[in-house]
Formats: C-alpha cells, structure tokens, sequence
C-alpha cells in the first residue's frame, strides 16, 4: 500500500505541476518553454500512473481521483498560498478514506 501512495503522489506532482507550468505560460505569459516543460510534465504524469499494479485502469483512476483532490488542495495552500478553509480539509479527509477503501478492497 505504500508503494501505491507514493506512486499516487508522485503522479499528482507530475499532474498539478505538468498543468500549472502550462497555466503559467498562457495565463501568466511565461515564456513557452515553460509551456512545452509543462506538457513533457504531464506526459510523465501518465507514464507514472501506469505503475500501479493493485488494479485495473479504471479502479487506479479512480483511486488517483481521490489523491488528486487532496494534493491540489495542498498545493493551492502551498504555493498558491490560500489557506484552505474547514469543509475542504474535511472533503479532502473523505476523500482519503475513500482511497484507503478502494485500496483495501478485491482486486
């Protein structure tokens, strides 16, 4: 189970960071390397995604959807330095013990 969390942050840094590069590049009007590092970011994102072995895609996806809740929560508060507010960190809660539930469950 730890292997599969690890797996699930590292792909949410690649996700949220690949998609903020390119946020910062057509929002922010970085330059457009900054666009194109986003992009080869979120292809790695992918490729990390593809070494869970607990389930099938779907179920992985899923699973991931939940980790994904709760990291842009963190890095809204981390780096985009907004303080999150009582029901996100409970969401964000609900969220990991519906992660925890699907891990647990058949495969």
């Amino acid at each position: 189970m730890v292997r599969a969390y690890l797996l699930f942050v590292l792909a949410g840094l690649a996700e949220i960071g690949g998609g903020y590069l390119v946020w910062m590049w057509l929002r922010n009007g970085k330059p457009i390397w900054v666009g194109v590092l986003g992009g080869v970011v979120l292809f790695l994102y992918g490729v990390i995604a593809t070494r869970q072995e607990f389930a099938s895609f779907g179920k992985v996806y899923a699973a991931y959807g939940g980790v994904f809740i709760i990291m842009s929560v963190l890095w809204g508060w981390w780096i985009g330095k907004e303080m999150p507010n009582l029901t996100e960190w409970i969401g964000a809660a609900i969220c990991l013990i519906g992660v925890t539930v699907m891990l647990l469950g058949p495969k």
